[in-house]
């Protein structure tokens, strides 16, 4: 997806709030099509070529749970957020074992949305680009795959976390990647003592960079991090 345009199906029957996702989606450089049943949205997206997905789930014709699971018949490997007002366990439970990458309840910030979405389509990004390659950051090898640092035979191993915060940053090399993304993908949430936390794994990462003068994890004040090497 680093290569192609993020372009979004949206399935949501209440279409002020559904042109609103549109408006602000496009503004941020995101195409984006509205389906308002579920039915209209499934041959959309049989017809379109759609690498995103956001469903409500009480939608009129199709349920977001049944075209889900006809989506992920199609394309397994397309990420879905439920966008929904039901929030009930049950419900978040279904959604995810139909494979959801993530189920966000109204009403909802349209910021911690896009977040969501980029944390999730960046991951991806990840996994796509790599392909189980090794990624170079200044004289490191980084293997997100074995958690493993390597700087000229010396092999550091990271814990699940560290490698996922430095993933972050490597896929973004030389761009600002904000702490909410980071907070939000990892942590799961976005407050005081999950902040507190990040700030000591860039700590950590920092120190296992020392060898390498070239490779900074710099730090844009309640903003975010640059990974520059």
């Amino acid at each position: 997806m680093n290569e192609n345009k993020l372009n979004i199906l949206i399935a949501e029957d209440d279409l002020n709030l559904g042109f609103l996702l549109v408006e602000f989606l496009e503004s941020r450089g995101i195409d984006v099509k509205l389906y308002r049943d579920g039915e209209l949205a499934f041959n959309g997206f049989k017809g379109g070529d759609f690498n995103f997905c956001i469903f409500d789930v009480m939608l009129p014709k199709m349920d977001g749970f049944s075209l889900a699971k006809k989506v992920k018949i199609v394309d397994p490997k397309i990420p879905i957020i439920f966008l929904t007002a039901r929030a009930m366990k049950e419900d978040k439970m279904k959604g995810y074992n139909i494979g959801a990458d993530d189920y966000i309840t109204k009403p909802f910030d349209e910021d911690e949305l896009l977040c969501r979405i980029m944390a999730i389509s960046n991951r991806l990004d990840f996994s796509n680009a790599t392909c189980g390659k090794i990624c170079q950051i200044g004289k490191y090898e980084f293997d997100f795959e074995n958690l493993s640092l390597d700087f000229n035979g010396q092999i550091k191993r990271l814990t699940t976390r560290e490698a996922e915060v430095l993933r972050m940053l490597c896929i973004s090399k030389k761009k600002v990647v904000k702490r909410e993304q980071i907070l939000t993908a990892i942590w799961g949430e976005n407050d005081y003592f999950a902040g507190r936390s990040l700030d000591v794994f860039i700590s950590k990462l920092r120190k296992y960079f020392a060898e390498d003068s070239t490779v900074t994890i710099d730090n844009i004040t309640k903003v975010g991090f640059i990974l520059n090497c």
